[in-house]
């Protein structure tokens, strides 16, 4: 779908040792600051146990998970916003992708430098924020003066776009990000989504950790808990070392036994895709044959011949119908065939919102 979320942060706070961690990637992970220039791309599958059960049962030819992209973008210094540092170049790159991931550091050690001298994460997060807004409020003023010309046409739509420009500018010049104004009106959300601002984009923060504070945390992230408490953010905490280690381990067997040695389900990047994915206000949906068991992305709400239409645009132009079984009367009674059998396959139209899980065979003529 072409959808992407972008690591920023100040620089040594771990941003290219998690996109490398993520990416099983080789991105430069230096100890000075601007290691990361130009941004590094990567592309990873999204881990999804359901669709490894699915294939379990119909054994197919081919399994193909969904995807997310993610973007390592250049550290940002106090003064982006005026081109300080690389700011022109970060603010350029995070203008392009969808969602945000926020690393901050919350460990201590001598032997990574801090381009600030010391750790605070509450205050790193404030700097990024900062240049942000100040972004974010120029693009504002240059809007509001056309949009006072466009508002003498006494058009009501024109008033009303204006009034919420001025509320959007008074919002930021309080310090606050465009994320956190609360707009209860469907052409208001449109209309400020139209405007591209920084701060409005979706944000995860990862906490990164020594290896003591993953499950309970420390003083560094329990401080930044309760600076990001009023925001619609999910926090996570991961080690970043901890998944590098992870990343370069060559077989699952290594990856397992690392992992229970450690006392960890999973790794960490796996709840970080999972949240960016989240993040996109993305859910899955499968096709299961013979030939290839498969996740599609799709975004929440989407209708039956949209997601149709992510397999193929034919799909979508000749819809017909949907035939759609739950995933766990699938998992249940292990079947497609079975499923039939018991009358569990639904038959929807092109009004069925596809929900996430679902398992679809579209019919369609072109």
């Amino acid at each position: 779908m072409g959808l992407r979320c972008g690591i920023v942060g100040l620089p040594n706070v771990g941003k290219s040792t998690l996109f490398n961690a993520l990416t099983s990637a080789k991105a430069l992970a230096a100890n000075y600051p601007f290691a990361t220039k130009d941004p590094n791309v990567g592309i990873i599958t999204v881990p999804d146990q359901r669709l490894d059960r699915l294939a379990e049962l119909v054994k197919p030819q081919k399994i193909l998970p969904t995807t997310v992209e993610i973007v390592d973008i250049a550290g940002l210094i106090k003064g982006a916003s005026k081109g300080e540092g690389l700011g022109n170049q970060f603010l350029a790159n995070i203008r392009e992708v969808d969602a945000i991931i926020h690393v901050v550091r919350c460990f201590e050690d001598e032997n990574v430098v801090h381009v600030d001298g010391s750790v605070d994460p509450v205050r790193d997060k404030e700097i990024i924020d900062t240049e942000l807004i100040l972004k974010d409020i120029d693009t504002m003023e240059k809007r509001l003066d056309k949009l006072r010309k466009a508002a003498k046409s006494a058009k009501k739509e024109d008033k009303l776009a204006l009034e919420l420009a001025e509320r959007v500018l008074t919002h930021l010049e309080e310090g606050l990000p465009a994320r956190s104004l609360h707009l209860e009106k469907a052409f208001e959300q449109e209309l400020a989504a139209s405007w591209f601002l920084l701060t409005a984009k979706p944000i995860l923060y990862v906490c990164n950790v020594d290896e003591d504070a993953l499950d309970s945390g420390n003083d560094f992230t329990s401080a930044f808990q309760e600076a990001v408490k009023d925001e619609p953010a999910e926090i996570i905490f991961i080690c970043a070392e901890i998944e590098a280690q992870i990343a370069e381990l060559e077989s699952k067997e290594e990856r397992t036994e690392f992992l229970e040695a450690m006392g960890l389900e999973e790794p960490g990047v796996n709840k970080v895709i999972r949240a960016s994915y989240d993040l996109l206000n993305l859910i899955t949906y499968f096709t299961a044959g013979e030939k290839e068991v498969r996740a599609w992305t799709i975004e929440k709400g989407t209708k039956a011949p949209g997601a149709a239409g992510v397999i193929h645009t034919d799909f979508e132009k000749g819809f017909i119908r949907a035939e759609v079984i739950k995933y766990n009367d699938y998992v249940e009674l292990k079947s497609e065939q079975a499923v039939k059998e018991a009358g569990k396959m639904a038959v929807e139209g092109k009004e069925y919102v596809v929900l996430d899980g679902d398992v679809m065979l579209f019919r369609f003529n072109v």
